[in-house]
C-alpha cells in the first residue's frame, strides 16, 4: 500500500475525468491506477484500474497548423500533436508524418496530398482565391492515425507581376550537374537555392537554412552547371527564382535533389579472353568515372548481349558479377559482345547506354583437342605400318618386274659355298694352289691345283671333278702326267 503515489492533474477534482499527461511517467512502461470518491470524512472503496501501458493507450491528438499564403500557393507549417509539457510524443516528434486535405471554400470537391512536412508549399492554386484545409498526424511504424485538425482556410493574394520559372529538371553530365528550367519572359536573371531535406522535418521556420549555389547565381540562361562536389551524398531541395532589376518573382516549386539518383550510369569496359570454346568476361569501372564508381550508389545487374560476328542473331543474359564466362561456344568463332549497366530497383529506373563492341575469337573446343592428339596418335603408329607394306609392295614389284639371276633354292643349295657366277668364269681366270700328297712321314711331294679367283673358293679331288663333268681333257691329261712323274719319283 505504500508504494501507492499520487498523479498530478488528478487529485480533488470534482469531474469524472481527469488529464494527467503532463505527469512525468514513463510512458513506455506498465503502469496501474485506482481511484476512490470522498465526500467530507466519508470516502468509498479503493476501485483498481486494468494495468496498461500509456504509450500504446494514448492517441494521437490533432496537430496545430499555421498558413501563410501566397499567389499560387499556399505554405503550411505544422506543430506535432501534444503540448509543450507533454513527454508521451518527446520521441516521437520527428517521426510524425501528415495528411492533408484540401479544397476550394466555394467548392465541395476535395483535393487530397497524400503526405507533406511543416514548411511544404501546395502548389497550382489559383490567386485571389478562399482554400480550405485539415490535417491529421500519424506514426507509420507505430501504425497509428490521429485525428483531424479544426479546418483552417486561407485567401491567396494577387497574382504577382513576375511569375515563378517551371519544369525544373535536373541532370547529369560527365562530372557535372546540369538544371534546367522553363520561362518565358526575356532580359531576366535567375538564382537557385539548396536545402538539405532533414530541415524539413525539424520544428520551427527553417528559410534561413537555404543557401546559393555560387554557380548559379544570377545566370542570364534558362540552365546552369556546377560541379559534382557541390552535393555528396543525401537528399536536398533545390528552388529557383526570376528577377527582372525591379521586380521579382516568388520561388518555383521545390524540387527534390537525389544525387544517387541522378547521377549517370556510365556503361562498363569489357575485355575478354578465350578459353577453349568459351569466353571469359571482364566487365570494368568506365573510364570516364572520376574517383568512385557509381556501383556504391545502385544496385547494378548488367545486360549482356552477345552474337555470331557472321550473324545477327542476338543472345542476351542477366549478370551481378563483373567476371563470368559464356560457355559452350562454337570453337574458333568469332563472337562479338556488349553490354550495359541497369539499376537494379526498379523505383529508379536507369539503365546506362551500351559499351563499346568487342570482339574475339573462341579456342579449338576440349573435344577438337582430344580428336587431334587421338590423330596424332594414330599416325604415329600407323607410320611404321605403312613404311612396312611400303616396302613389302616394293619387293613384290621388284620381284615380278625385276626378277633375280640368283638360281633357285634346289639348286642353290650344292653350290652354297660359292655364287654361282664365280662358276661360269673362265679357266683362264683361274690361278694354281699348292697341295701336299703325303706318302709316308719322311717324303712329302707339292703339286700345284688349279684355284679360282674368288675369295670363296671350292676344292675338288680328281675324282669328283671327272665325276662332275665340268673340266676339260687337258685337265684329265695334266693329271696322267702328273701321276707318272709321282711313280717315277718312287721307283727312283
Amino acid at each position: 500500500m505504500d508504494n501507492w503515489i499520487k498523479l498530478p492533474g488528478c487529485q480533488y477534482i470534482t469531474g469524472t475525468k481527469c488529464n494527467f499527461s503532463s505527469a512525468k511517467l514513463n510512458v513506455y512502461k506498465e503502469i496501474k491506477l485506482r481511484i476512490r470518491a470522498e465526500k467530507g470524512n466519508n470516502t468509498s472503496p479503493w476501485y483498481e484500474v486494468d494495468s496498461f501501458i500509456p504509450f500504446q493507450k494514448a492517441q494521437i491528438g490533432p496537430p496545430e497548423v499555421h498558413l501563410e499564403a501566397e499567389d499560387k500557393a499556399i505554405i503550411i507549417n505544422i506543430s506535432p500533436p501534444g503540448t509543450e509539457d507533454s513527454v508521451m510524443w518527446a520521441m516521437d516528434s520527428f517521426s510524425f508524418t501528415y495528411s492533408l486535405v484540401i479544397w476550394k471554400n466555394s467548392s465541395s470537391v476535395e483535393k487530397r496530398i497524400a503526405t507533406v512536412y511543416s514548411g511544404d508549399k501546395i502548389y497550382k492554386l489559383s490567386p485571389e482565391t478562399t482554400y480550405c484545409l485539415k490535417v491529421k498526424a500519424r506514426l507509420r511504424l507505430q501504425r497509428k492515425v490521429g485525428f483531424y485538425s479544426p479546418v483552417y482556410c486561407i485567401n491567396t493574394t494577387a497574382e504577382n507581376e513576375l511569375p515563378p520559372p517551371e519544369n525544373i529538371e535536373i541532370d547529369a553530365k560527365n562530372q557535372n550537374y546540369v538544371l534546367k528550367w522553363d520561362y518565358l519572359y526575356e532580359n531576366v536573371t535567375f538564382q537557385v537555392q539548396w536545402l538539405h531535406a532533414f530541415f524539413k522535418k525539424t520544428l520551427g521556420n527553417h528559410s534561413d537554412k537555404w543557401k546559393q549555389i555560387p554557380e548559379c547565381k544570377n545566370v542570364k540562361t534558362t540552365q546552369c552547371v556546377f560541379p559534382r562536389r557541390v552535393f555528396q551524398k543525401g537528399i536536398y531541395f533545390l528552388r529557383v527564382k526570376a528577377s527582372n532589376g525591379i521586380n521579382t518573382s516568388l520561388w518555383s516549386e521545390e524540387k527534390k535533389f537525389v544525387p544517387e539518383i541522378q547521377t549517370a550510369v556510365f556503361p562498363p569496359v569489357i575485355s575478354m579472353k578465350p578459353i577453349n570454346n568459351s569466353l571469359r568476361i571482364y566487365l570494368g569501372a568506365p573510364k570516364e568515372s572520376e574517383n568512385k564508381s557509381v556501383n556504391q550508389y545502385y544496385p547494378i545487374i548488367y545486360e549482356i548481349v552477345f552474337w555470331e560476328n557472321t550473324s545477327t542473331a542476338e543472345s542476351k543474359m542477366l549478370e551481378n558479377k563483373t567476371d563470368f564466362t559464356l560457355p559452350n561456344l562454337q570453337p574458333l568463332t568469332v563472337y562479338c559482345v556488349k553490354a550495359r549497366a541497369l539499376v537494379e530497383d526498379e523505383k529508379w529506373n536507369k539503365s546506362s547506354v551500351f559499351s563499346d563492341i568487342v570482339c574475339e575469337k573462341t579456342q579449338p573446343g576440349k573435344t577438337s583437342k582430344t580428336w587431334i592428339i587421338i590423330g596424332i596418335c594414330i599416325a604415329l603408329f600407323s607410320f611404321p605400318l605403312v613404311i612396312y607394306a611400303v616396302k613389302g609392295l616394293l619387293k613384290c614389284i621388284k620381284y615380278v618386274f625385276f626378277p633375280s639371276h640368283k638360281p633357285p633354292s634346289s639348286i642353290d643349295e650344292y653350290f652354297s659355298e660359292k655364287p654361282l657366277k664365280n662358276l661360269l668364269l673362265s679357266t683362264s681366270e683361274e690361278q694354281t694352289e699348292r697341295c701336299f700328297i703325303i706318302e709316308n712321314t719322311s717324303t712329302i711331294t707339292t703339286f700345284e691345283e688349279t684355284h679360282e679367283i674368288d675369295e670363296n673358293h671350292k676344292q675338288y679331288n680328281s675324282q669328283t671333278s671327272r665325276d662332275s663333268g665340268n673340266y676339260s681333257n687337258e685337265d684329265e691329261n695334266s693329271e696322267d702326267k702328273a701321276s707318272e712323274e709321282l711313280l717315277q719319283q718312287k721307283t727312283m
